[in-house]
């Protein structure tokens, strides 16, 4: 659970900004858009692909 404390003289906005990026920090946001719509078990499977294969060329190229 995310809690922001609200720092002396902090306005709202510098406040709810805050608490925006923790959210992005912590993948809050990605997590609520990916379960917002349903996504076919073959979506789901490419999109991990997709991913692993980024992960590897990551590697690849530090390697290197």
């Amino acid at each position: 659970m995310i809690k922001v404390t609200a720092r002396p003289n902090e306005s709202i906005d510098q406040l709810v900004r805050r608490f925006k990026k923790m959210c992005e920090k912590e993948g809050l946001t990605k997590d609520i858009k990916r379960s917002s719509h349903y996504e076919k078990p073959s979506e789901r499977r490419r999109r991990r692909l997709r991913k692993m294969e980024k992960r590897m060329l990551k590697l690849q190229s530090q390697r290197q």
